[in-house]
């Protein structure tokens, strides 16, 4: 895992002046290679906030990278599954500015009850030799059920936000090579349900929620706030060196607590960094001074 992978998930903007960064990109054409229609989400964000040009790449298919469905593992991290897709697309348009996206799913990380999506948004520029990373994570529209009979496959679909919503269906189990993805329609559901269990030997159809981005609004808005986040950060410049991407990178423990005073683990600064040379500014925290006693460990050992 890559030192990005681990940087805040925050997205509160950094004051100062942004207009030098928020300039930067104006008129520039960046590549997204992408072919579950990120692009309309993306380009709005971007373009709006930066005035640049997101330029959809195709001529490679990007499932080959990995899917969802489990088809087809993803080698690597998330972060780099997304820096290798700009890669990609910068080679095939010829550019010097690559985007990319990549989604992971799972349990949500306080109650592990609910499913969870996390969003990368991978900014390379070969021009100023940076990279520049947007994230955002929420629920998701992400559940699966093997299921034996047309109610309880119906019942499924209308709780899971189907036909806005799409779906995926497999005969006998959730590994089935059989798979047919994208269904958008009560009629193609209910064809490929009777195709499914007439291919399955156990009477069983595995249904699972259709995460691609093209296929799941949920996750387009995660992809959305995820693009609001690469563009704050695109539009903070270095007061150093001016490079866009002069953001929070770590996040200083020890906020006093109000009772005793002593050093809690809730965070008392930041330390905001550049992505191209080495400044660093710690700023305390300015919307509270105090942790509440049930985070000290001393008052509340």
């Amino acid at each position: 895992m890559s030192a990005m992978d681990n940087q805040p998930d925050v997205r509160t903007p950094v004051p100062g002046d942004s207009a030098p960064a928020a300039d930067a990109y104006r008129g520039q054409s960046v590549a997204l290679l992408t072919q579950h229609g990120k692009e309309h989400v993306i380009a709005a964000v971007l373009g709006a906030a930066l005035g640049c040009e997101v330029e959809r790449v195709s001529g490679y298919d990007t499932d080959l990278l990995g899917t969802f469905t489990r088809d087809i593992p993803r080698s690597g991290t998330q972060i780099e599954a997304a820096r290798r897709k700009a890669r990609l697309g910068m080679e095939l348009a010829g550019s010097p500015l690559g985007l990319a996206s990549e989604g992971s799913f799972g349990p949500d990380p306080m109650t592990g009850l609910f499913p969870w999506n996390v969003e990368f948004l991978v900014w390379i520029d070969d021009a100023r030799g940076i990279e520049v990373v947007g994230k955002a994570q929420g629920k998701a529209n992400f559940a699966h059920l093997l299921v034996q009979d047309w109610a309880q496959a119906s019942a499924f679909a209308r709780q899971w936000g189907f036909p806005g919503h799409q779906l995926v269906l497999r005969p006998e189990r959730e590994d089935d090579p059989r798979i047919r993805k994208g269904i958008s329609s009560w009629a193609d559901f209910e064809d490929t349900f009777t195709w499914a269990l007439e291919q399955s030997s156990s009477g069983r159809v595995f249904i699972e929620t259709d995460v691609r981005a093209h296929a799941n609004p949920t996750r387009q808005q995660t992809i959305r706030l995820a693009a609001e986040d690469l563009a704050a950060k695109l539009r903070s410049p270095c007061p150093q060196c001016g490079a866009p991407g002069f953001w929070i990178v770590e996040r200083v423990p020890g906020l006093p607590c109000s009772d005793c005073g002593a050093p809690t683990q809730e965070w008392r600064a930041d330390v905001l960094g550049c992505v191209k040379c080495p400044h660093r500014v710690t700023r305390e925290r300015a919307d509270k001074r105090a942790a509440d006693p049930v985070r000290c460990d001393y008052c509340n050992p």
